[in-house]
């Protein structure tokens, strides 16, 4: 059966929703032979920036010459984006067997997250990997990718998300997201705010884990040739060029030389060169991705208020007349709140509503705007909402495509002439 074939059957476990907790996965991967024990594994957990930290460190262990997988969610536009090796994502043919084994043998009640992910486990094996970064899903120690030990973990800045899964505070989610840690295993912070810092020191002493944060042990700044100084722990790197965009960028890059220089020091050889070459050869997809022309468009995920905070710090660096939003969020996120960072900067808002069933309505989503004071116009689809903005734009304005990754994955597939089919997990 061709992967678009057996994909429906893996899609179809949505119906079984979110259910945190890694028994289910446990079986399922004895099932399979624990194909996770067959390479070492590195937990990326957080809120924001998940997905561009793995990415420079899957990277840098792969100029370093390391058999290196890379596990991330959601895709964008095509399912196989779940799983890269050394940067190039696994062939339709080869996952299409596999999942087909997995789906074979998994219980009745497992979820789509879990299938993808012992997927995951069981492609790496297959493909003979040495290490395997792997971003969480939305959790830490209830999360699917808990089921993998993991050597060391990166924890990138925590806010408030997936409330009704991880706990109502910042307090409950730093510590269910902290504890995916194994014991006696190092563990590598963005700063945090100091309730949460408090948190994961509070595990980590308790774990007995070296502990290690940004700002306090190491550190990455932009200098005036606008290229990116790292002190670290125990190194100084100047000049870096990161291949992902946005100012923001400077504390993901510090995570990952961060994380190399740990790995260094548990005899896992990534020299200075490598993690230069890895920084600077990195791409990551739908985050602050330019696509030149006249007007140029810009791609961003931005779905959380501290994403789109760090969005309208990014659009600093970009010259521009106007910024005409393209804007698609999900109906159980706070959009004034995502969407209030942004008001000062954007011109107009074209308001859409992506294919996918969580999608707010587009007229609601102008009212939203509108009240912020941005002059709205609700555009119906996401191909609308691109040409309404091209066709209002002069060749020196900025269309911005925000919100939601999905609304930037439905962007880039018609940009792309693809087909869409957004996928939450």
């Amino acid at each position: 059966m061709p992967l678009a074939g057996i994909l429906e059957k893996l899609y179809s476990r949505r119906r079984f929703g979110i259910r945190p907790g890694i028994d289910r996965i446990k079986i399922l991967l004895d099932r399979l032979g624990n194909p996770e024990r067959s390479f070492s594994s590195i937990h990326v957990v957080g809120t924001n920036g998940k997905g561009s930290t793995s990415a420079f460190l899957s990277s840098m262990l792969t100029r370093s010459g390391y058999r290196t997988a890379l596990f991330t969610s959601p895709h964008l536009v095509n399912f196989n984006e779940r799983f890269r090796i050394n940067g190039i994502e696994i062939e339709s043919e080869k996952l299409e067997a596999l999942l087909e084994r997995v789906l074979a043998i998994a219980p009745e009640e497992s979820t789509f997250f879990e299938i993808v992910t012992a997927l995951g486990a069981l492609s790496f094996a297959e493909e003979n990997v040495e290490f395997a970064v792997m971003e969480a899903g939305m959790g830490g120690r209830s999360d699917a990718t808990a089921a993998f030990p993991g050597i060391l973990t990166l924890i990138t800045p925590i806010s408030l998300d997936h409330c009704d899964y991880l706990g109502k505070t910042i307090e409950d989610i730093a510590r269910e997201k902290s504890a995916i840690a194994e014991p006696t295993t190092p563990v590598i912070s963005a700063r945090q705010t100091e309730q949460v810092q408090s948190i994961i020191a509070n595990y980590c002493s308790s774990a007995n884990s070296p502990f290690y944060v940004a700002k306090t042990d190491f550190a990455a700044c932009w200098n005036r040739q606008g290229l990116l100084d790292y002190n670290g722990i125990k190194i100084t790197l100047s000049d870096l060029v990161p291949g992902i965009n946005g100012r923001y960028q400077s504390g993901n890059a510090a995570l990952a030389l961060a994380a190399a220089e740990i790995l260094f020091g548990l005899g896992i050889t990534i020299d200075q060169d490598a993690m230069r070459s890895g920084l600077a050869n990195t791409h990551w997809p739908g985050r602050m991705e330019l696509i030149p022309g006249q007007p140029r468009l810009l791609l961003d995920g931005a779905h959380n208020p501290a994403g789109a905070e760090a969005l309208a710090e990014s659009l600093g660096s970009y010259s521009y007349n106007r910024v005409l939003m393209v804007c698609g969020i999900m109906a159980d996120k706070d959009a004034e709140a995502i969407l209030a960072p942004l008001s000062g900067i954007v011109s107009k808002a074209y308001c859409v509503s992506p294919n996918i069933d969580r999608a707010m309505d587009d007229k609601r989503l102008a009212e939203i705007t509108t009240a912020l004071g941005i002059g709205s116009v609700p555009c119906g689809s996401i191909a609308n909402g691109i040409k309404a903005a091209r066709s209002d734009a002069a060749d020196d304005d900025l269309i911005l495509i925000c919100g939601s990754l999905f609304t930037v994955g439905e962007a880039k597939a018609w940009l792309a002439g693809k087909q869409f089919n957004g996928i939450r997990g």
